[in-house]
């Protein structure tokens, strides 16, 4: 049985179908899995051990209703016995009818839902998990939800590279202050506090991790802290990032990729969130919810540019403080 499975971006959504492919593998150690990811994305997949193929969308090449049908085309002659689209948006329902034969999507909210919540009339409240409704997917070849065990793939090329930085990074804490929206970012201040918190509990200094567009947000927080921080932003690959989680003592993030790259390399992980609702995934006694309740939260499908609200209280009223208590009292 050869089947493909497409999931286009982003980072956090692409490793979520790690447990889903590990149990496919379970049920059928025989069958081809193939994964269709946009190129800006294939790190967050790539050396996956449960994908036998991986098939990248270059949008430069791609893109565009033409060139997506030839996409489809050719990869029809791979003679797929199922198609699995967990993206489920206009490029990817293209390219699968395009590939044609029996095609299976998961459920998404209702386009309803989705307007109610983006004009503010009501509050977000999800479904279910994004991994659970991925699993729903796959009914047709009948495997069972077992949790969210996310895999991240790396190698020992990417440790050296580590390693080459010169900095101390097994057993210290990891900060990542990055998030795809202005508001679900907790705040600048609050960040480089608990890099002083962290560094008289420890002895060590935190490193901050980002991508090179966040270099100036965590070159500030550096700043802040009284350089006590360490800044990596914009010098480590997707890759590179997820060795250096595989040997930090734990990971403080927003609700962002670095969450589930370090769930997917076992790095314990406490994750703040605002805006957003932290219903979307599974906690246990290595990731830690930090969550204010903020009786206007969660307010947003994916976060935003601004709070709708003007006050940002679900961030702003989360001290440094708050945070490293709830660190010390889970062990860390």
């Amino acid at each position: 049985m050869r089947i493909l499975v497409i999931r286009l971006s982003s980072i956090g959504d692409v490793i979520l179908t790690t447990p889903v492919l590990k149990e496919l593998k379970k049920k059928y150690p025989d069958i081809i899995i193939d994964f269709l990811v946009m190129d800006s994305f294939k790190d967050s997949i790539f050396g996956c051990p449960y994908v036998d193929n991986l098939i990248v969308f270059n949008k430069k090449k791609n893109d565009g209703f033409k060139n997506m049908v030839a996409f489809g085309k050719e990869l029809k002659k791979n003679n797929y016995d199922y198609i699995f689209d967990l993206h489920s948006k206009v490029r990817s329902k293209i390219i699968s009818n395009s590939i044609g034969g029996k095609i299976y999507t998961y459920k998404k909210r209702s386009l309803l839902k989705t307007i109610l919540v983006k004009t503010k009339a009501i509050k977000y409240q999800v479904d279910d998990t994004i991994v659970k409704n991925y699993f729903g997917a796959f009914k047709v070849l009948g495997i069972e939800y077992k949790g969210e065990d996310l895999t991240f793939s790396f190698t020992e090329q990417n440790l050296n590279k580590v390693e080459s930085l010169g900095v101390e990074f097994k057993d210290v804490p990891i900060i990542a202050p990055g998030a795809s929206k202005e508001t679900k970012k907790w705040t600048q201040e609050g960040f480089a506090q608990l890099a002083k918190l962290l560094y008289n509990k420890y002895g060590k200094r935190p490193i901050i991790i980002g991508s090179s567009s966040e270099n100036e947000m965590c070159e500030r927080i550096r700043e802040l802290s009284g350089d006590l921080a360490i800044n990596l932003a914009g010098k480590l690959s997707l890759k590179e990032s997820g060795a250096l989680l595989s040997e930090a003592k734990f990971l403080v993030t927003n609700d962002s990729g670095p969450f589930h790259i370090a769930r997917g390399v076992k790095c314990p992980t406490f994750v703040i969130f605002g805006p957003t609702s932290p219903e979307m995934f599974e906690y246990d006694k290595d990731n830690i919810l930090i969550y204010t309740k903020e009786k206007c939260s969660p307010c947003s499908l994916h976060g935003d540019a601004e709070c709708p609200q003007k006050h940002f209280n679900c961030m702003k009223n989360l001290t440094a403080e708050r945070v490293m208590g709830i660190i010390e009292k889970n062990g860390r």
